[in-house]
C-alpha cells in the first residue's frame, strides 16, 4: 500500500497551512505503517511499554474524534474504545487488526476535514468539558499537528526497530 503525502505549501493562508501540516503528518502515520503485517503493527517498543503502532493509529482516531466531534462540532458520541473514557486503552491493541484500527482513525479523519471545512473560520470555538474552557478550530488543528508530530516521531523509532526503515 502506497500512501500519497503532499509536502505543505511554502506561502499559503493561515487555514490552509493549518490545513496542509494536518493533512502531512496523517499521511506520515500512514506511511510509517504501511506494508507492516498485523502481528509487526502490534509489536510493542520495548517492555514494559505497550506503545505499537496500532495503539499510535487507534489513539489519533480517539484524538481527531475528541477534538473535532466532541469539542468544536458538541456532538455527544463516546469514545472508539472506551465507554469510561479511559484514552489509555486505545494503545493497548493486542486483540485489534489493522482492518478495525484503520476504519476508525480513517472514518474520524473524514469527520474531523469536514467539521474544518464546514466551519466558518478558526475562530469558531466548541467547549473542551476537560478543561472546562472554551477553544477555537485554531487551537484544535495546532494541537492535532503537534499531537501527529510527536506520535510520528515515535512511529518512526517503532518501525525502526521492526523493519529498519527510517526516515521521512
Amino acid at each position: 500500500m502506497k500512501v500519497e503525502r503532499v509536502g505543505p505549501p511554502l506561502v499559503a493562508g493561515e487555514r490552509e497551512t493549518l490545513r496542509a501540516f494536518l493533512d502531512f503528518h496523517r499521511a506520515t502515520l500512514a506511511m510509517k505503517c504501511a506494508g507492516l503485517s498485523d502481528e509487526d503493527l502490534r509489536r510493542r517498543s520495548m517492555p514494559p511499554s505497550t506503545l505499537t503502532l496500532l495503539g499510535l493509529v487507534r489513539h489519533m482516531a480517539e484524538v481527531e474524534r475528541t477534538w473535532f466531534r466532541r469539542v468544536i462540532d458538541g456532538e455527544d458520541v463516546p469514545l472508539v474504545w472506551s465507554a469510561d473514557g479511559d484514552y489509555q486503552v486505545a494503545y493497548d491493541a493486542a486483540g485489534s487488526d489493522r482492518a478495525e484500527a484503520f476504519a476508525a482513525w480513517e472514518a474520524e479523519v473524514e469527520h474531523s476535514r469536514r467539521i474544518e471545512r464546514n466551519a466558518e473560520s478558526l475562530d469558531v470555538t466548541g467547549h473542551n468539558a476537560r478543561w472546562g474552557e472554551d477553544v477555537s478550530l485554531r487551537l484544535v488543528m495546532l494541537h492535532l499537528i503537534h499531537e501527529y508530530a510527536r506520535h510520528n516521531g515515535h512511529a518512526d523509532l517503532l518501525r525502526e526497530g521492526i523493519d529498519g526503515e527510517v526516515g521521512a
